[in-house]
């Protein structure tokens, strides 16, 4: 409902009235968002202000990438009261008529006016359902007297087919929105001057309420919402607040609280959760299919699940009762406690006899008493024993004892009863308690199936397997360890006497000691004679004496070295245990000191000797002098001073760096000094070379003489066309073929025409009609010619410049000119065509990413 308020203002109440206001563009510099963007054509291009240019990419409209939708938005900060709203599409600056390709793209559009981003959540403004390519107006203003934050710009090619002259897809091509209404809040009239009702959002065209604010009715909103509403139109309805009072009209929530079985702000969700009554703060118990308990009584509508009772299902079954309505019965239970009220399991096990989950099974499998975990033996007739007791009823069978049977025969009895007895088993085991038989044999010098049988005939030990040694007066060994029971005969040894003397002993008792007899062999087990003779440094019968007189080895035949002090060497080895006297090395000093040394442990070294005969082993001098290079007695030192070669009387050469040349050969390590040659260094370069290793070349000297052999300098200067202190460096391009400086080789008259620089060498560039460049520093007089800038005129146009001196700019639509004649030889930017690209084309051209 509408209504229409009259406010009026007069002169002398100017200061209680609004200020006068005009409609103004709220969308202006507003934040603004698009669906796709091309390039940097955003979506705030919209709302800049600026639409004098309406080509697609003149810098002021925004884009969009080709699609079967596209959207565009603009947030005014706020809810806004809103007159109308302009639209100025993109013309590409052609005349806006039929055959412009932008009325394509323009046709079918919507706009929308919401409260949020989701323009189904706003009002429609406007829907393009029968425009034409020829009647589409452009720029269009579109009247719409809503409220609102965001304008909202759609199109869609989504539902073929199309109208004739719509576009197969569709752009965002707009170059500016502008949306016009009441800056402030809460204004309407022409000049946004009145002020709406209170409580009311008026049209801001008129002064009728479009619509309230929530909580409030009416044609002019004064009317608070009742009946048990409240909200935007008081279309929403209250809940049950506790003692059926009115809701809040705006917000719906109940000042008291809520009726039992309810919760919420606003009273209005079923207790759940197993909850019931005020505040849902009282508990329900679990009923039957998890289902809710009545939100307001707490009972169960469908019974309670199992092991619970009562009409809230809140109490557990007891009086040894369990499962769905408690009607079934527990069993034993340990201690007479209930049973588990769903499972009807023992929460401590079964009284004694019985097992299962429900102690209602008795023990069997030969068990009995608390958990059946005893066990009963064997009863006569395999019956089962008591299974409370665990006592046989009718005795045991053969090999057990005891009430239960449990107990097998022991203290080497078996059978029935126990009442027979069993041999001497081995390790004191007891026999089988039915056969009496032994499991593992018999003890040591027993036999038979009960070990009841004493070993015989000279054997001994377990089963009389082992045969006795050679007791003293043959006597039978005993028959449990065989032992002799009067000793061994003469040879051998042992509690068995079964071990022959070894270790170098003999006799009786092997207590008799002989020596160590050739190949280790045993020495007779009798008399101790080796048979073979004796190992090396022994000697005697039974090869108990050391070699001795200065003789070592086998029968003592061999004779010691020169041992230090002359002290008797090892009898076995020969060694000298203190070293040797002077000379002479080796384990037995048996050898002369060689390898050029000398003295005691021939440590001593004596250098190289004439010939490479020996030094003398004891004093180390040389007999007959040194080899080439060396000096001194014993010939161990080196040429020194500058001198090589025998006994170092020949002078070295010039060595680079001055060291000393090798002492024998006289060859320099490291090469010569500049202007020497030759292994040694004594010969001076020649044959126009100089320098080190002679390998530099003379130059161009005067008269064709040589340069110096160290420096390369030419005594008498250079030829002509040549300078430098060597004279290896030619002349420029002096004027008039004159030489140049011998020195610097500067020019004295100049250089000839094309040539510049001190030395002429240096060539001109390419000076403007072909003009000859300046003889100093190569600069041209007049500029430089097509394609080419720079001092000396010798670098080509950067890109996007050509002509004299690379002065003028290519077309700003060009791809890239030539640098000569600025021709657009790589192409046009997109919309643009000519020589010089300085024609627009008449097609639109666009590259989609």
């Amino acid at each position: 409902m509408y209504a229409v308020v009259l406010l009026v203002c007069c002169s002398w109440v100017a200061l209680l009235c609004p200020s006068v206001q005009a409609y103004e563009n709220l969308a202006l510099k507003k934040s603004a968002w698009q669906s796709s963007t091309w390039r940097s054509y955003t979506a705030e291009r919209a709302v800049d202000g600026r639409y004098t240019d309406l080509w697609w990419n003149g810098g002021q409209c925004a884009g969009s990438v080709e699609r079967k939708t596209a959207e565009w938005w603009v947030d005014l900060g706020g809810v806004k009261y809103i007159h109308h709203v302009f639209i100025q599409y993109a013309t590409g600056n052609w005349v806006w008529d039929e055959n412009n390709d932008y009325t394509g793209y323009f046709l079918g559009f919507s706009v929308y006016i919401s409260n949020t981003t989701n323009k189904e959540d706003g009002v429609l403004c406007f829907r393009d359902t029968s425009y034409t390519r020829a009647t589409i107006p452009n720029p269009v203003n579109i009247t719409c007297p809503y409220h609102g934050r965001y304008v909202i710009y759609y199109n869609n090619r989504t539902h073929p087919p199309y109208p004739e002259g719509y576009s197969k897809y569709v752009y965002i091509e707009l170059c500016e929105v502008e949306v016009y209404g009441c800056p402030t809040p809460g204004r309407y009239g022409e000049n946004c001057s009145l002020l709406c009702p209170e409580n009311c959002h008026c049209d801001v065209i008129g002064k009728t309420c479009v619509e309230c604010v929530p909580g409030y009715k009416g044609h002019l909103c004064y009317e608070e919402c009742a009946g048990h509403t409240y909200g935007l139109e008081c279309k929403q309805s209250c809940g049950n607040c506790s003692g059926g009072v009115e809701c809040d009209h705006v917000t719906g929530s109940c000042p008291k609280g809520c009726d039992a079985g309810l919760y919420g702000d606003k009273c209005d969700f079923e207790c759940g959760g197993h909850t019931y009554g005020l505040g849902c703060n009282q508990s329900c118990g679990n009923c039957s299919g998890g289902v809710q308990c009545d939100h307001v009584t707490g009972i169960c509508p469908n019974g309670c699940v199992a092991g619970m009772s009562g009409d809230k299902c809140d109490l557990e079954c007891g009086g040894h009762t369990y499962g769905l309505e408690c009607k079934q019965s527990c069993g034993n239970c340990s201690g007479g406690v209930q049973c588990d009220h769903v499972t009807g399991s023992c929460p401590k096990g079964c009284d004694a006899g019985l097992y299962g989950d429900k102690c209602d099974l008795e023990c069997d499998g030969h068990t009995y008493g608390l958990g059946c975990n005893q066990s009963c033996g064997n009863c006569s007739g395999g019956v089962q024993c008591d299974h409370v007791t665990g006592i046989c009823p009718n005795g045991c069978v053969a090999g057990m004892s005891g009430d239960k049977c449990d107990l097998e025969c022991g203290g080497h009895t078996y059978g029935l009863e126990c009442k027979q007895s069993c041999g001497n088993c081995s390790g004191g085991v007891q026999c089988d308690h039915v056969t009496g038989i032994c499991p593992k044999g018999c003890d040591a010098g027993l036999y038979g199936d009960k070990c009841d049988l004493e070993c015989a005939g000279h054997t001994y030990g377990v089963e009389c397997k082992q045969s006795c040694g050679n007791c003293s007066g043959g006597v039978q060994c005993d028959h449990v360890t065989g032992i002799c029971p009067n000793g061994c005969d003469a040879g051998m040894y042992g509690d068995r006497c079964d071990l022959e003397c070894g270790g170098h002993t003999y006799g009786l008792g092997c207590k008799q000691s002989c020596g160590n007899c050739s190949g280790g062999v045993q020495c007779d087990l009798v008399t101790g004679i080796c048979p073979n003779g004796c190992v090396a440094g022994m000697s005697g019968e039974k090869c108990d004496l050391e070699c001795a007189g200065r003789t070592y080895g086998v029968e003592c035949k061999q004779s010691c070295g020169n041992c230090s002090g002359g002290v008797q060497c090892d009898h076995v080895t020969g060694n000298c245990p203190n070293g040797c006297d002077a000379g002479m090395y080796g384990d037995r000093c048996d050898l002369e000191c060689g390898g050029h040394t000398y003295g005691l442990g021939c440590k001593q070294s004596c250098g190289n000797c004439s010939g490479g005969v020996q030094c003398d082993l004891v004093t180390g001098i040389c007999p007959n002098g040194c080899v080439a290079g060396m000096s001194g007695e014993k010939c161990d030192l080196e040429c020194a001073g500058r001198t090589y070669g025998v006994e170092c009387k020949q002078s070295c050469g010039n060595c680079s760096g001055g060291v000393q040349c090798d002492h024998v050969t006289g060859n320099c390590p490291n090469g010569c000094d500049a202007g020497m040659y030759g292994d040694r260094c004594d010969l001076a370069c020649d044959s126009y070379t100089y320098g080190v290793e002679c390998k530099e070349v003379c130059g161009n000297c005067s008269n064709g003489i040589p340069c110096h052999h160290v420096d390369g300098s030419c005594p008498s200067g250079c030829d002509a066309g040549a300078y430098g202190a060597t004279c290896k460096q030619s002349c420029g391009n002096c004027s008039t073929g004159e030489p140049c400086h011998h020195v610097d080789g500067s020019c004295p008259s100049g250089c000839v025409a094309g040539a510049y620089g001190v030395t002429c060498k240096e060539s001109c560039g390419n000076c403007s009609n072909g003009d000859t460049c300046n003889d100093v520093d190569g600069s041209c007089p007049y500029g430089c010619d097509v394609g080419v800038y720079g001092k000396t005129c010798d670098k080509a146009c950067q890109s996007g410049r050509y002509g004299l001196s690379c002065a003028k700019d290519c077309g700003q639509n060009c791809q890239g000119c030539n640098r000569f004649n600025g021709v657009c030889e790589f192409g046009c930017h997109p919309g643009w065509t000519g020589t010089f690209c300085e024609k627009k084309s008449n097609y639109v051209f666009r590259y989609f990413l």
